[in-house]
């Protein structure tokens, strides 16, 4: 099978990203396996009624906002998601969080959420949720063969428009990465939303 990376080539996640390739075939050349279904994610059981306010003020506020870039994204939309969730898990949080495996396996993850046991990953995008989640499994996998990650049997992240959520998770004993065809919408989904994300932390 021809492979999507050059061998003698040096990749960021963003690299990968902008390579526009088949998810499948990167996640091929890096010896994983590739699947996608509706999946089913773990929700938290508790209370989250006290962060019902969290989608009432973006949707207040999306009437005044141009959503041109990715960075506005993050800082209206993304950020408050953000916040709710460390409340919620007293998880610790990184931006633009570095990390290097190898010369193919580097590059920044917008938003590294760990709690004392679980890791979990969120990726911001402009719009190409497509190509977005091809990074995201790359990250995924760089995760995987990282020696800092916890031990815990599967990884979970999530790509986002801000307004539109898809996760993936990889399988580390199978080395399948799975994609999610569920899609989430903020507004309208936000309480099962919040509740994978938030069980995703808490384990």
């Amino acid at each position: 099978m021809l492979k999507v990376l050059d061998p003698n080539q040096t990749y960021t996640f963003s690299k990968i990203f902008e390579l526009k390739a088949y998810t499948e075939d990167v996640i091929s050349d890096f010896g994983y396996e590739f699947v996608r279904g509706h999946l089913v994610f773990p929700h938290f059981p508790g209370d989250i009624s006290i962060y019902e306010q969290t989608p009432r003020k973006i949707q207040s506020i999306l009437p005044f906002i141009d959503l041109v870039n990715e960075v506005t994204r993050r800082e209206m939309i993304i950020s408050p998601v953000i916040s709710d969730l460390i409340e919620a898990t007293q998880a610790r949080v990184r931006i633009e969080f570095p990390i290097q495996v190898n010369s193919q396996l580097q590059g920044f993850l917008d938003y590294y959420l760990v709690s004392q046991s679980e890791v979990i990953i969120i990726e911001a995008k402009q719009e190409d949720l497509y190509n977005g989640f091809t990074q995201l499994a790359t990250q995924l996998i760089a995760l995987d063969q990282w020696d800092r990650t916890p031990n815990q049997s599967t990884l979970v992240g999530a790509v986002t428009t801000g307004l539109i959520w898809q996760f993936g998770r990889l399988q580390r004993e199978t080395k399948q990465i799975e994609q999610d065809l569920n899609i989430y919408r903020l507004l309208e989904d936000w309480d099962p939303l919040l509740r994978i994300l938030i069980q995703a932390l808490l384990g």
